[in-house]
């Protein structure tokens, strides 16, 4: 069953931020995934979105989505993310 990684970012250091992309393909390529959606300006149509950008990924499942996230590679690399934004971040499985 289809994982989708949805993410809401704030960014306060867009110099620290750009580390983090400028890495994330390279890690992002040795998993099963894909990059559906990136949004800095999201329509909102209900409720609130708290933060400006929006990544929205599908993986073939689940433990994927994990292997990916939980990976050593992607675990060294999203320290750049941690030290320049915050973020709400699920795993969502899709429907059959």
């Amino acid at each position: 069953m289809k994982c989708y990684f949805l993410a809401q970012i704030e960014i306060s250091d867009p110099a620290e931020y750009q580390k983090y992309l400028d890495g994330f393909d390279a890690v992002f390529a040795d998993y099963k995934g894909r990059v559906i959606a990136v949004d800095d300006d999201p329509v909102v149509l209900e409720g609130d979105w708290p933060y400006q950008r929006t990544v929205l990924m599908c993986f073939p499942d689940l433990s994927e989505a994990r292997k990916w996230y939980d990976s050593p590679e992607y675990q060294q690399l999203v320290k750049n993310r941690h030290r320049a934004s915050k973020a709400n971040i699920v795993l969502v499985e899709g429907r059959e």
